[in-house]
């Protein structure tokens, strides 16, 4: 018969394997969470203006990450200091390095999704 502290050191000891286990199974890689944050002067954000439906808009993003932009028209990108994919309505993924300001007045891209690596 076997005691019920041992039991009990059996059980955690089992629970730990499975948890180690588990944590060794699964993909390792980087968490990413992009972030809508506040427009604030000065800051480097990500910064997008579009416009959708009579509706216009200006977003800023923090943090690696990707992100769903609901097919949104944007009609400038300020990248700051982050580098970006945009994924448009084509299906077409356009990257975008650091420091640059770019305009679409003429054709501006429709943008599903964005992704700040």
């Amino acid at each position: 018969m076997i005691s019920k502290s041992k039991r009990v050191a059996r059980s955690i000891a089992v629970t730990l394997a499975a948890a180690a286990t588990l944590t060794l199974g699964m993909p390792g890689g980087n968490a990413f969470a992009i972030d809508h944050v506040q427009c604030v002067g000065g800051e480097n954000f990500l910064k997008i203006w579009s416009h959708l439906d009579g509706r216009d808009s200006v977003d800023c993003y923090a943090n690696g990450g990707k992100t769903d932009f609901g097919g949104w028209w944007v009609d400038r990108i300020s990248t700051g200091n982050n580098d970006l994919i945009y994924y448009d309505a084509n299906g077409d993924s356009v990257k975008i390095e650091r420091w640059h300001d770019i305009t679409f007045p003429n054709h501006p891209p429709r943008v599903v999704a964005i992704q700040i690596l």
